[in-house]
């Protein structure tokens, strides 16, 4: 198993949740944590324990970014006008390796990412390999035309295991995409309930 495999397992584990909806996931089989403690009874978590688990649950969503980007994001979040939550997940869903998993060109979020940095799609017909990227309404995402015999990215096309949201607008035989709008909450389809208002609590308490 690869380290990127094993650390998507070891997220699932630890928040006790499948986070993608993959039927792979070891929480289909055991609930509990890891570890040999992983079985214990669970006593109360206070609020700062909920806000922190919705902060690593959102954050290990999306690739388990970097506690700095994160961090980097919620500011931006907080700077915009409207409700900081929705921002944060307007923001996080506008990152290019995240319209890359929802838009099913790879199986999974750790895949997009890679898929990125390799230099496999292009953003308006330009080669863009950072993962962070952020997209605007509007713009299209490719895969290139020589990437797209790659068995990574004909396993994503054809599972069944997430349909693509509606503010993203497929094209060209499912391997290019639009981004239409940026998503509120209630639009992205998280196998999980998340909560980005404890995010915001976490980091303002």
């Amino acid at each position: 198993m690869s380290k990127r495999h094993s650390a998507k397992y070891k997220i699932d584990r630890a928040m006790g949740e499948n986070l993608w909806g993959r039927s792979k996931s070891p929480v289909n089989k055991r609930s509990y944590g890891p570890g040999q403690h992983g079985q214990r009874r669970k006593s109360k978590v206070s609020d700062f324990g909920l806000q922190l688990k919705a902060k690593q649950k959102l954050k290990g969503y999306y690739g388990n970014i970097t506690e700095k980007q994160f961090s980097s994001i919620y500011d931006e979040a907080t700077r915009r006008k409207g409700n900081s939550s929705e921002n944060l997940i307007g923001l996080l869903e506008s990152r290019l390796d995240a319209i890359v998993y929802r838009a099913k060109f790879v199986p999974t979020v750790w895949a997009a990412r890679q898929f990125v940095s390799h230099g496999h799609v292009t953003v308006d017909g330009k080669k863009v390999d950072i993962g962070s990227y952020r997209v605007k309404p509007g713009q299209v995402i490719e895969v290139k035309e020589k990437s797209r015999a790659m068995a990574l990215v004909l396993e994503a096309q054809q599972s069944s295991e997430r349909d693509v949201p509606d503010y993203l607008e497929l094209g060209d035989r499912g391997f290019s995409v639009r981004y239409v709008r940026v998503p509120e909450l209630a639009d992205v389809p998280y196998p999980v309930k998340m909560e980005p208002n404890l995010v915001v609590e976490y980091y303002s308490s």
